[in-house]
């Protein structure tokens, strides 16, 4: 799986013109799955994604993690993070899952995020969607199982 991680003072996405999910301060998390990722990926990114501290303390240190701050988490599916542009002009997407597996721990990996006790909106996986965020920092960070 890879997570492209981006401190937020404020997400939301939509579709078709209608939101599906919004976030106040918090993390807008990118989430794409590979082949080979399991269960165990999707809960071990959600626990790193929930618990690293990039957060500012009250010495404006990043001591406090997103669990600690209470923000909330948007999580958009994001097959693109598996794009090569290795070779010719056009992208290659081969190295994504395919969508069920991809839809399933995608979905999983959201789960697991709210079984720390973080508020969860999500995308429509599969659906062309509109993301809107004020990156907080900025700080973004790609986290790879």
């Amino acid at each position: 799986m890879k997570i492209l991680l981006q401190r937020v003072a404020h997400a939301q996405v939509s579709v078709e013109g209608g939101l599906k999910g919004k976030i106040d301060r918090g993390l807008l998390l990118f989430v794409g799955v590979g082949p080979e990722d399991t269960e165990m990926e999707a809960r071990m990114l959600a626990d790193k994604c929930g618990n690293l501290r990039i957060f500012s303390d009250d010495e404006g240190k990043m001591n406090l993690s997103l669990v600690d701050v209470g923000g909330a988490a948007l999580v958009v599916s994001q097959f693109t993070l598996y794009g090569d542009c290795s070779k010719g002009r056009r992208p290659s997407f081969v190295g994504a899952a395919g969508p069920d597996k991809a839809n399933e721990l995608y979905l999983k990996f959201a789960s697991n995020l709210r079984d720390l006790g973080v508020s969860v909106e999500t995308g429509e996986f599969g659906a062309h969607m509109e993301v809107e965020l004020l990156n907080d920092g900025p700080v973004t960070l790609m986290l790879e199982s």
